[in-house]
């Protein structure tokens, strides 16, 4: 995989790797294609935080809230004709308690190819296996059946309705909540569905070779 030679900070504290995505924290020298990915209302009236238009400035404060509060929170980067490309972003925040909340975005020109359930199975993954959570919830507007196609795909189960407020939505949206339990993780890794079988045999290495990256 082209990405596999991606140069990482040498204090890179977390990457994470899938089949066909390395995963790794936002640098200043990344705002630019953060602001052309993210300038996008569809991602805006389907997300709470993400305004639209979306300007580098947006992304700039973006990377340094993300630096400063070491937030665990993932830019993806895919082989596009050979070319190592961020195709997206996913990560964590705590909401309803101290339930970690996982949320993810895949860029226009790269939707369609399951990159956005790569990288949502790699957040879960990493919340189970290395940051220690017992529980994961997620949501998404009712309206958004590509990215509750991916959630279910992960393992979470329906937790009920609500309303989010976002600013790229200008207001609030009807939700769907879900809840993912570490015991159904747990029961998904045992029947063959965790992370051996969703990655290739070269990509469960490479994540064995970087656990002492993370």
């Amino acid at each position: 995989m082209v990405c596999e030679k991606l140069e990482f900070d040498e204090r890179e504290d977390c990457i994470l790797r899938t089949g066909r995505l390395v995963l790794r924290r936002p640098r200043a020298g990344d705002a630019a294609r953060i602001a052309e990915l993210a300038n996008d209302r569809t991602i805006a009236e389907n997300t709470v935080v993400i305004p639209h238009p979306y300007t580098l400035g947006d992304a700039e404060k973006f990377v340094a809230h993300v630096t400063e509060a070491k937030a665990e929170t993932f830019l993806a980067f895919a082989d596009i004709e050979g070319v190592c490309t961020m195709v997206g972003c996913g990560g964590f925040t705590a909401q309803e308690g101290d339930v970690p909340t996982i949320g993810y975005w895949v860029g226009a020109p790269y939707r369609g190819r399951g990159f956005a359930t790569e990288i949502a199975r790699a957040l879960v993954d990493h919340a189970f296996e290395d940051m220690g959570a017992e529980r994961l919830g997620v949501s998404c507007r009712v309206t958004n059946t590509a990215s509750r196609r991916v959630i279910e795909k992960c393992g979470f189960q329906w937790a009920g309705c609500g309303l989010s407020s976002s600013l790229g939505f200008k207001g609030s949206f009807p939700v769907d909540k879900f809840r993912l339990e570490r015991g159904i993780w747990q029961s998904l890794i045992a029947w063959g569905h965790g992370r051996r079988a969703r990655w290739p045999v070269n990509a469960v290495s490479a994540n064995a070779e970087a656990e002492g990256t993370r």
